[in-house]
């Protein structure tokens, strides 16, 4: 392995023989209903098999974090009864990790420095790489791109089964970290993924799009890939998600029962009368002896023309 001895802390953990999901938000505004409903699913889907939940702070964009998120986001989970196992994963606390998974790329000849703006990058044939890839350009105040070789068109979900972006004109390359030195999402999340021993990512689908480039760096790592499953998305009207960024409004922390049982009703899940006067720690051990993924609702139209969109510079 490339470099090995240059981070001698660093260990590559092997998944237990169970299961081993993660809930990971960005620091960006405090938990919404949305959130906490890919939470609830990731969490149920973890314990409903005896498996490991695990707790990544993903705050690799300081430009975007709200003061204060981290904790708040911590604290609604605790209300709610999702307790996390082991410690909490900060991502600001690994740029050692991420640059030495970019030097083993370079090392394989799969990355290239390029300056291109947002505008010429737009312009660029989907299949074409930019001028940069064949220019020997210094690293400073440039972004690193991964060469995306187009391996993976289609790949299984465990709620949608076969999904297929075929169809889609899939990008040469996308960046993996950015012009001012942060590392971009694609390479932090499969990074982490890979060193947490993750089995499933199971998260929204809004995030669906995104599996093709993630599994192409695991296919670079020559890292087996784990399962993916991608819950429904709350969305405030038809194509447009709940989010922080359309100014969801904060899970009220003061109600967490009537929470949970709007978030399980969602997801396919009603719970009967005489149980919702219960605390809403039975709340939670009901929806987990409850819990099978045949109840969740099946949405398919998160593929859309965002293929290459999340790309950034």
């Amino acid at each position: 392995m490339a470099n090995a001895l240059k981070y001698p802390h660093m260990k590559i953990v092997t998944p237990c023989n169970g299961y081993v999901g993660r809930f990971a938000p960005s620091p960006s505004g405090h938990l919404h209903f949305g959130s906490l409903v890919t939470a609830l699913a990731s969490f149920l889907r973890a314990k409903s098999q005896d498996g490991q939940w695990l707790l990544r702070i993903e705050d690799i964009d300081p430009p975007r974090e709200v003061a204060g998120a981290s904790d708040s986001i911590m604290r609604c989970l605790e209300a709610h009864h999702l307790f996390w196992d082991g410690d909490v994963v900060y991502q600001s606390n690994r740029s050692d990790l991420y640059n030495y998974y970019i030097q083993r790329l370079s090392d394989l000849g799969l990355t290239y420095c390029c300056t291109c703006t947002r505008a010429q990058l737009a312009n660029l044939q989907p299949s074409k790489l930019c001028h940069c890839a064949n220019q020997n350009i210094r690293p400073s105040n440039s972004a690193i791109r991964f060469r995306h070789n187009h391996s993976y068109q289609s790949f299984y979900d465990e709620l949608l089964g076969d999904v297929d972006f075929s169809k889609h004109d899939m990008p040469a390359h996308f960046t993996i970290k950015r012009k001012d030195g942060l590392f971009a999402y694609q390479l932090a999340v499969v990074v982490d993924d890979l060193e947490q021993g993750i089995t499933e990512v199971a998260r929204g689908a809004d995030l669906l799009d995104a599996t093709l480039f993630q599994l192409a760096l695991y296919q670079a790592f020559d890292k087996p890939a784990p399962k993916f499953l991608h819950f429904p998305v709350v969305v405030t009207q038809p194509g447009k998600k709940l989010s922080k960024q359309n100014h969801a409004t904060e899970v009220n922390s003061n109600d967490v029962s009537t929470n949970l049982i709007n978030a399980l009703g969602f997801l396919g899940f009603s719970l009967p009368k005489e149980l919702k006067q219960e605390s809403s720690q039975n709340i939670v051990n009901w929806a987990i002896d409850e819990w099978d993924l045949r109840k969740v609702p099946a949405i398919t139209e998160c593929i859309d023309n965002r293929i290459g969109q999340a790309d950034s510079i």
